[in-house]
């Protein structure tokens, strides 16, 4: 069976009426991608190097130790300038991590966890997994949440994909056990529940817009005050529609790209307006998925 199905009507005029914890208008989830050391690169062993907007110039057929560079700085600096910032105000998040990474610096996931983060999974590599055979994508999974339990001290239960599921990924999230959730969807923005054999599955849409990762583009974010009013928009509109519906707000955030000193700044005033709103229930991932499980489970039994 595979739960990829498109859907074009989703809950139409009718969503759930989830009461957020606190009454909140939107529950809002920060994911911070933890990929650093993952990415493709010619030195170890991969037939081409990551290429993104920043860097122009490619050294084909040669390591790229200036790209290499580029990503090292998301450990080295841009992590622990996220972490206090969020720490300032008082903001749980999800890092959705590689489990390579897991083994490169393990340090991180223990801090991360101790400051009440949630760990997530981002796949054993940062690729896609639309190519891999199923034995081939079953064994990644299992090497992800070994390595993320090991590094972190309890294991996974969300995943994300890098750019493309493949048909199988979510069968075979649910076959391994364990995982509350997924956020290969970008369909909608509210969670939803699907009932499988092991349970039921909670399927929590990631966006691509409200995401830093729109700095690198050319025609993206070019400051942290553009990236500030882009969210800052974004949450004031589901903010509205949050008096009479549930709403949720994901803002992507990548170690190498936000942390910049020209950027982080858009991150505090975007944190700096939602409080000031009020509303908003910052929450992991996990903590939101087991949130909708609870109150979808609450409804059926009404019914």
């Amino acid at each position: 069976m595979s739960f990829y199905q498109r859907d074009y009507l989703g809950y139409g005029a009718s969503p759930p009426r989830v009461v957020w914890p606190g009454a909140a208008r939107v529950a809002v989830s920060l994911v911070i991608n933890v990929e650093e050391g993952s990415e493709f690169s010619i030195r170890r062993g991969d037939a081409v190097n990551e290429r993104i907007y920043d860097m122009t110039a490619e050294p084909f057929r040669h390591p790229d130790i200036a790209m290499e560079s580029h990503f090292d700085y998301g450990p080295r600096v841009g992590y622990r300038r996220i972490v206090r910032l969020l720490a300032k105000h008082g903001v749980p998040a999800t890092l959705s991590a590689t489990g390579e990474t897991a083994r490169l610096y393990p340090w991180m996931f223990e801090d991360a966890v101790g400051r009440g983060h949630e760990i997530a999974a981002h796949g054993w590599r940062w690729e896609g997994h639309q190519g891999l055979s199923g034995d081939d994508e079953r064994d990644r999974i299992r090497k992800t949440v070994d390595a993320l339990q090991q590094a972190a001290g309890t294991p996974p239960v969300g995943w994300h994909t890098r750019t493309s599921a493949s048909p199988r990924t979510r069968d075979l999230l649910i076959e391994h056990g364990g995982f509350l959730y997924d956020s290969d969807a970008y369909d909608d923005e509210l969670p939803r529940v699907v009932r499988t054999d092991n349970g039921p599955h909670v399927i929590m849409p990631y966006a691509l817009d409200t995401n830093d990762m729109r700095f690198q583009l050319p025609n993206g974010f070019r400051d942290g005050a553009e990236f500030a009013r882009y969210l800052c928009a974004a949450y004031d509109w589901l903010w509205e529609e949050g008096g009479e519906v549930p709403r949720m707000m994901s803002v992507g955030l990548h170690l190498r790209i936000v942390s910049r000193p020209a950027r982080i700044g858009g991150l505090a005033a975007f944190l700096d307006h939602v409080v000031a709103k009020g509303g908003a229930w910052f929450a992991t991932r996990r903590d939101i998925a087991r949130h909708w499980l609870k109150a979808s489970e609450g409804e059926e039994g009404n019914s």
